[in-house]
């Protein structure tokens, strides 16, 4: 696209490199900019620009608009990366840059999105003494990103399935209005429709919490099939790990009815997989036929690995807004029963129309399913041998 500059914030990132390529920038992005770091560990990135070039200095930058792109690594924590982020954006500005974008899919710090007082946060529920005293001595980290983003020079953020209203008040406010959470709605309803995961005919979306419910229904919507019934679950917490859940009064139908249907359990994010793993569990006394856990943010950690690989959950079907789960030895055991979408096509066609043209299109499919050969629905060329 042209006077876009798509750049990332560590060197060999696959994922900035599946944006760069389908928004036609055919330079590879680590040769845009340097990643240096000095020798007392300070981060000093430099945009290559001519440097036989004597004329402009320092305004080589005029009249390009900079995609800067940031997700997480296992390598280098979020924490470095999110100030490498404000550095980088910095050295866009002072060289001239006339935009910044972020493209960051998994949002950092969303996890502090409100603090231990009343002005704290803007909800989508009253909060109670127990959830200002949840965030006592912490930090409203969530403003504060998005303060160092904005002094830093970013213009405008996007991000995939944050489902914190007080993070879209936070940044929205921030950025005047320029910033942007895609919603993976339709990616997901085509793969629900479109692959052998399950059975159309006989689904049932389930919100493992109320937060989820607004993003389930948008996956419903998109389905397209108002017989397709949503079961919605509670849950209480009693402490930090401890969680107890039932059928809400809002679902539209109990666990008698699931019996023999596939039951898909939507939700944005997974840390420890405690709580789904409890979900799931009060879904399998319904007798489901399969039970399928689809997640857009994916932490992989041992204790997560080990917690999902309970037989309770069928199978899980994540996205790659954190790219390191399509490691293999990431997912461990849990290959077997993952399936990972890399949505960076569909995301590369609402950017090109938001940062380039809006004649600038990306043709469909907009997803690519990754898998194991272990996992048993892999149909590769031994699939139907060794696929199990």
């Amino acid at each position: 696209m042209k006077n876009v500059v798509i750049v990332g914030n560590v060197a060999d990132n696959p994922f900035v490199e599946d944006i760069a390529h389908h928004l036609t920038q055919h330079i590879d992005y680590s040769d845009m900019i340097s990643l240096k770091t000095f020798l007392n560990s300070e981060f000093c990135p430099r945009f290559i620009l001519d440097e036989d070039n004597w004329d402009n200095v320092g305004r080589k930058l005029e009249g390009k608009q900079i995609l800067l792109v940031s997700s997480s690594q296992s390598e280098i924590s979020r924490n470095d990366l999110a100030f490498r982020n404000c550095i980088i954006a910095r050295a866009a500005k002072d060289n001239g840059a006339e935009k910044v974008t972020l493209l960051e899919p998994d949002l950092f710090f969303s996890a502090q999105d409100r603090g231990p007082r009343l002005e704290h946060g803007v909800t989508a529920f009253e909060r109670d003494a127990a959830d200002y005293k949840k965030f006592d001595g912490q930090p409203f980290s969530a403003r504060l990103y998005a303060d160092l983003l904005k002094a830093s020079g970013v213009d405008e953020v996007i991000t995939v399935h944050n489902h914190s209203s007080s993070v879209k008040n936070i940044f929205l406010d921030r950025f005047s209005g320029n910033f942007h959470n895609l919603q993976p709605s339709d990616v997901y309803a085509e793969y629900l429709l479109g692959s052998d995961l399950v059975n159309p005919g006989g689904l049932v979306l389930c919100a493992p919490d109320k937060g989820a419910l607004p993003f389930v229904k948008e996956v419903h919507a998109e389905l397209g099939d108002p017989a397709v019934p949503i079961l919605v679950i509670d849950k209480e917490r009693s402490g930090e790990r401890a969680v107890s859940m039932h059928v809400s009064d809002k679902s539209e139908i109990g666990l008698a009815d699931i019996a023999g249907k596939d039951v898909v359990v939507i939700d944005d994010m997974v840390r420890t997989g405690g709580t789904i793993v409890k979900a799931c569990s009060l879904i399998k006394s319904g007798a489901p036929r399969k039970i399928v856990f689809l997640v857009t943010h994916f932490y992989t950690s041992q204790e997560g690995r080990e917690k999902l690989n309970n037989p309770v959950i069928d199978e899980i079907v994540v996205s790659n807004t954190i790219p390191q789960i399509l490691n293999r030895d990431m997912q461990g055991r849990l290959r077997r029963k993952m399936v990972v979408l890399r949505i960076s096509r569909w995301m590369a066609k609402y950017l090109g129309q938001t940062i380039g043209s809006k004649a600038f299109d990306v043709k469909p499919p907009y997803y690519i399913e990754d898998m194991s050969s272990k996992n048993p629905r892999w149909k590769g060329s031994l699939g139907p041998l060794f696929g199990a």
